[in-house]
């Protein structure tokens, strides 16, 4: 379950400081193929507050939109169903044209300013890799939406080496607009693909590095403030840092606290009480904790999602460590302590209150957990 706030500080952050009360008009013409209907989404911020529209196209994919704003805006656009989209970039008096292909949504070129032009011109830079990886999320999608596929070794082998190759790909891509933000220090064009391609808690260092590329005023705009604050946030609870303190509330009433669990291997598991991936995730860590030395090791499974208390579904009733049921959900003390965007997530910390590993999965939290205590002795 994606908790998605990449996307809301990405929203929320190219709010720069106004250029005033005065509203003016900015008009956004786009023309997009392969649209499966006329009708596409659009969504941005106005007074705070997220606004959502539709435009209709006509039969060859044309569209008009015009809109009033006094300040820097990001528009979102959404084609067939909300499955691809392009983020539009405009200030007001803007003429933006928009074109390209609603299945290959990494290519579409936006234009009419100096924000989309330098976007855009990244793009056609790394074209060739941008078309590779969009084939291989295509092949992906339509193999998991076939039902005729079949689930033959090979078959997990290939889907397995095209995931591989997508990350070998955002790989490159990283580097290239690293490059590109060397050069480029002082647009804001470097501080979206900041955004989009280092600002993630798997890559803590990666995001505090190519902020240090960046000069001039765009490190005062609300982007660039948001994004020191997400990194030295991410940084406070990335893998060999100390772990934040925590306090909860077990389902028995007792109090529980991080220095309670000090000289032994702790397994924060972040789970919810409803979805399919969590109560994989918790049938897995029964068959490790079967497994693991009780005197060494503890778990604690934090549900944040959960509406009902006590928790009481079955996969939750025969759990033998400690449940604790978050009340404040994702807006808790400790999902926001522990930078936790997603659930099912689980964070080893060692005997000695160091995070060791983070994001790690549930099939694998029994090997990195043997390694660990190995690697320790």
């Amino acid at each position: 379950m994606k908790f998605f706030k990449l996307y809301i500080i990405l929203i929320i952050s190219v709010l720069l400081s106004a250029c005033g009360n005065k509203k003016n008009s900015v008009t956004l013409k786009g023309e997009i193929s392969t649209l499966e209907n006329r009708e596409i989404l659009i969504s941005y911020i106005a007074a705070d507050t997220l606004a959502i529209d539709t435009i209709t196209c006509n039969a060859r994919g044309k569209f008009t939109y015009k809109n009033s704003i006094d300040t820097l805006t990001v528009f979102s656009l959404y084609f067939n169903n909300q499955r691809s989209s392009v983020m539009v970039f405009a200030n007001p008096n803007d003429n933006i044209s928009i074109k390209g292909d609603a299945e290959a949504p990494d290519l579409i070129e936006v234009n009419g300013n100096e924000i989309n032009n330098d976007l855009t011109v990244f793009k056609e830079s790394n074209r060739d890799i941008l078309q590779r990886r969009t084939l291989l999320l295509q092949n992906l999608k339509n193999e998991k939406d076939s039902t005729t596929v079949s689930q033959s070794n090979e078959r997990i082998l290939a889907d397995a080496d095209e995931v591989a190759k997508i990350n070998s790909y955002n790989q490159e891509l990283a580097l290239n607009a690293e490059e590109y933000i060397k050069k480029n220090p002082t647009k804001l064009s470097s501080l979206i693909l900041i955004n989009e391609f280092f600002a993630n808690s798997e890559n803590p260092k990666g995001l505090e590095r190519v902020l240090e590329h960046v000069q001039g005023d765009i490190l005062k705009t609300k982007m660039g403030l948001n994004l020191k604050a997400y990194s030295d946030k991410i940084n406070r609870s990335a893998e060999g840092t100390s772990m934040p303190y925590f306090q909860l509330i077990d389902k028995e009433g007792d109090t529980i606290q991080s220095y309670d669990y000090r000289g032994k291997y702790l397994l924060l598991s972040f789970v919810s009480t409803t979805g399919v991936d969590s109560r994989e995730a918790i049938n897995l860590l029964k068959q490790t904790y079967g497994h693991v030395n009780k005197d060494s090791v503890e778990f604690i499974s934090i549900y944040i999602d959960s509406d009902v208390y006590p928790v009481s579904y079955m996969e939750n009733d025969s759990v033998a460590w400690t449940v604790v049921p978050e009340k404040k959900s994702w807006a808790s003390d400790i999902v926001e302590a522990y930078n936790i965007e997603f659930i099912p997530n689980n964070i080893l910390i060692s005997p000695s209150g160091i995070i060791s590993d983070r994001n790690v999965p549930a099939m694998a939290v029994e090997s990195v957990l043997k390694n660990s205590i190995k690697n320790n002795h």
